[in-house]
């Protein structure tokens, strides 16, 4: 038999098969096995990990063969032979940080290797200290760095200290708009991850951030993406992917790492709010950037097109699909941003994109609501706490927070200049609502340091 399968049908086929195996158990678990956790390697191809003592018994052997020659026969290229895809592992249940349930399964799980160890299916708690606020987008051009900016400057001029980390490292220049040529540190988070794989990271963490002269009566830090001398930064940023062996001689991932920066800027600069620019798209700095760094609230910018509905459809699906707990706590920390609404037919292009917006998220993130039968039904779904909005609730999820596009903020070169006398009443116009809301999440209200 010639299998055709290709990486999209891999799970579904996994599932197929298995469903044969559960013999119709309401969890959908599979006899004589205590936990089978499937390993989709850098290639692909499907192994089998299960606990070492399913090694010596007869029945749980019986199952493992049946299955790993049914997968080999129908994922093809995708699976290891039979006799080779079976692995006994002595510690499968360190295995399941790194893992996620299959959907349907009670005792299936998921692990994905992957060349850089980010992981969208995983999301870290929100981090106990300052609120973090990621702001990402799709695809760039949006102007998120540019309301992020503003968003420092806004929240210093209310005399909060804000801490700026420019993470999109693979086309840096947040910096730029805060801070003055004369005015950049001598190194940046790309140095520091590179010099943390040989222990070296103190040498460069004191130089690594700079306070804009447009703090007013806060103060703002920046960490730039590199130094004022980006130096052989290709050749660095091939390598800030890397794990290392901590002090404790564990293996720490690069998101890890990253994280443990952030911890020791935090403690270091002591500011209120963390403001964190990611790179665009579903790449790796994205993904440990909003599941891996405990932000307290991720801002989606977007604009009204199908380049960022597919985009943003592909993302929520795939939370959907790996951990319905994932879905449960980050659609909590999401926020929609309405970047750059036109100056012509503003209200037309706004209803749009709620509209649309309600729609995704509806499909991937929110509860389904269902329908009653009788009065007896609906008065029990009202007492059901369902995570579910309207299409024009102002407190949604999907409700985009505004932000008008203006000719004079439309280049980041010369942002740090224009800011220094920019004029509030002209901030407020473009950026007022989506100011409002962002002083709630920043937590402006608390005594600073509190």
């Amino acid at each position: 038999m010639k299998v055709t399968t290709t990486f999209d049908k891999i799970l579904p086929t996994i599932k197929k098969q298995l469903e044969r195996h559960t013999q119709g158990r309401p969890d959908g678990s599979i006899p004589h096995l205590q936990e089978i956790i499937i390993n989709r390697d850098l290639y692909g191809r499907v192994r089998l990990l299960v606990d070492e003592d399913a090694e010596n018994n007869t029945e749980a052997q019986q199952v493992l063969a049946a299955i790993a020659q049914e997968l080999s026969e129908y994922l093809g290229h995708h699976a290891y032979a039979a006799k080779d895809m079976v692995l006994y592992e002595p510690n499968l249940q360190n295995l399941k940080a790194c893992s996620s349930p299959l959907s349907g399964f009670g005792n299936v799980r998921v692990m994905e290797r992957l060349a850089t160890e980010t992981n969208w299916s995983t999301l870290a708690p929100v981090s106990q200290g300052k609120p973090r606020i990621v702001f990402f987008s799709i695809k760039g051009g949006v102007g998120r760095s540019t309301a992020l900016a503003i968003s420092a400057w806004h929240l210093a001029q209310q005399g909060m200290r804000v801490l700026v980390l420019d993470l999109d490292l693979e086309s840096p220049g947040l910096s730029s708009a805060l801070l003055p040529p004369n005015r950049q540190p001598t190194y940046g988070i790309t140095d520091w991850l590179v010099e943390d794989l040989v222990g070296n990271g103190d040498t460069v963490f004191n130089d690594m951030a700079a306070t804009s002269h447009l703090s007013h009566d806060g103060e703002i830090f920046v960490v730039p993406a590199h130094g004022h001398k980006p130096g052989e930064y290709i050749a660095k940023l091939a390598r800030v992917w890397m794990p290392t062996i901590n002090a404790h001689g564990q293996r720490e991932k690069w998101p890890q790492r990253l994280n443990r920066l952030v911890d020791t800027l935090e403690k270091k600069l002591k500011p209120d709010v963390i403001l964190i620019d990611s790179r665009a798209g579903i790449d790796e700095v994205a993904s440990a950037c909003i599941t891996d760094l405990g932000a307290s609230d991720i801002l989606l910018f977007a604009l009204e097109g199908e380049q960022t509905w597919t985009g943003y459809s592909i993302l929520f699906e795939h939370w959907l699909n790996a951990d319905v707990e994932v879905v449960r706590s980050i659609r909590e920390r999401l926020h929609l941003v309405g970047a750059m609404l036109p100056e012509l037919g503003r209200s037309e292009y706004f209803a749009a994109l709620n509209e649309r917006a309600s729609d995704v998220f509806r499909e991937h993130l929110y509860d389904e609501t269902p329908a009653p039968m009788d009065v007896d039904l609906e008065l029990q779904i009202q007492d059901i706490d369902l995570f579910n909005f309207d299409e024009k609730d102002t407190d949604a999820p999907h409700y985009p927070w505004p932000i008008d596009w203006h000719r004079s903020l439309a280049g980041l070169r010369s942002l740090h200049q224009h800011l220094d006398g920019l004029d509030g009443n002209q901030v407020k116009a473009i950026f007022g609502e989506f100011l409002e809301k962002l002083e709630t999440i920043a937590q402006v209200d608390e005594p600073p340091n509190a």
